[in-house]
């Protein structure tokens, strides 16, 4: 029962990490996303690579 307590505690965590991420991606002035080179449509893509590490090319 622990191990499963974990792995939902650290799936939580991710999705909070991730829904953290996206919320201030999407918060980022325009000309700060351009000068990072970031096109805000792609702010999911690049908040899951962040946190998950995946690439749903």
């Amino acid at each position: 029962m622990t191990r499963l307590y974990q792995s939902l505690k650290a799936r939580l965590g991710r999705r909070a990490r991730y829904r953290r991420t996206l919320r201030e991606l999407r918060a980022l002035p325009l000309d700060t996303a351009l000068d990072l080179d970031i096109y805000r449509g792609d702010a999911r893509r690049i908040a899951s690579e962040a946190v998950y590490g995946l690439s749903r090319g």
